[in-house]
């Protein structure tokens, strides 16, 4: 009794293997590379938030002496909690655009002029609309002592937006910027004082700095590595099925 033919599928061309095994190993290596990275800013998160519940729980530190000022830093010193006291020049406020949970609005960057004459820019905290002129709120006078924390200065603006010191209009907290502008004489510090307080029920609405991060890098880290591992595995199974064809497209006659 006669078998029917079976059929066996020639091989593909061998550029075309390489072809696909190229673009697996480049797909591998940006896969691995992403999942690096999202290591990478997992232990800069972790690291990140272990700073700042301990700057939470320590005592407030003095104002950065001004020969520290070129080590403070992104990493080691933003949200660190200060004590500072002085007096505001009210006349050189600056605005800049906010978006918070109290809505959109400005925060009220005014400059701190210290005992010892030099100057730091203090976030006094978020006005919306009706509160954006000064007129409309209250103005702290004599010598104050304030709480805040240190924030590293926002330079040039927004992605799409870029600060215009001629028409007034900020986007980012840019220290050096808004210091330029207001023309302030003297010693600036390189940061800013987010003011952690304010009185109750008036206008800027201080201690809405941000202290609460999501950290899902880990999980964005797997998600990278598993899609590496899917496509080593597929590049297996390519070779794997490759070598069980036999060379040609012939029907092989079995015998009777």
């Amino acid at each position: 009794m006669n078998k029917p033919p079976t059929f066996v599928a020639p091989h593909r061309p061998l550029w075309r293997l390489l072809a696909v095994t190229l673009g697996g190993f480049v797909l591998i290596g940006v896969f691995l590379a992403l999942g690096l990275w999202q290591v990478q800013r997992l232990a800069w998160k972790e690291a990140l938030l272990a700073r700042i519940e301990a700057s939470q729980r320590s005592d407030p530190q003095p104002l950065p002496a001004p020969q520290d000022w070129p080590r403070v830093q992104r990493d080691t010193h933003e949200y660190q909690r200060l004590q500072l006291s002085g007096h505001f020049d009210h006349g050189r406020e600056t605005r800049v655009q906010a978006s918070t949970v109290l809505g959109t609005g400005w925060w009220v960057l005014t400059p701190l002029r210290t005992s010892d004459g030099r100057w730091v820019l203090v976030n006094r905290g978020f006005v919306d609309a009706e509160h954006r002129d000064p007129a409309t709120r209250p103005e702290p006078q004599g010598e104050v002592t304030l709480l805040g924390l240190l924030r590293v200065t926002e330079p040039e603006g927004r992605l799409w937006q870029h600060n215009d010191p001629g028409t007034g209009r900020w986007y980012s907290r840019d220290v050096e910027g808004i210091a330029a502008a207001q023309q302030l004489p003297g010693e600036v510090a390189p940061f800013f004082v987010d003011a952690s307080e304010g009185s109750e029920g008036q206008w800027p609405r201080a201690g809405l700095t941000i202290l609460a991060f999501s950290n899902n890098h880990l999980m964005y880290a797997l998600t990278w590595f598993a899609l590496a591992a899917m496509v080593i595995g597929a590049l297996v199974f390519v070779w794997r099925f490759e070598r069980r064809r036999v060379p040609g497209a012939a029907a092989v006659e079995p015998d009777a």
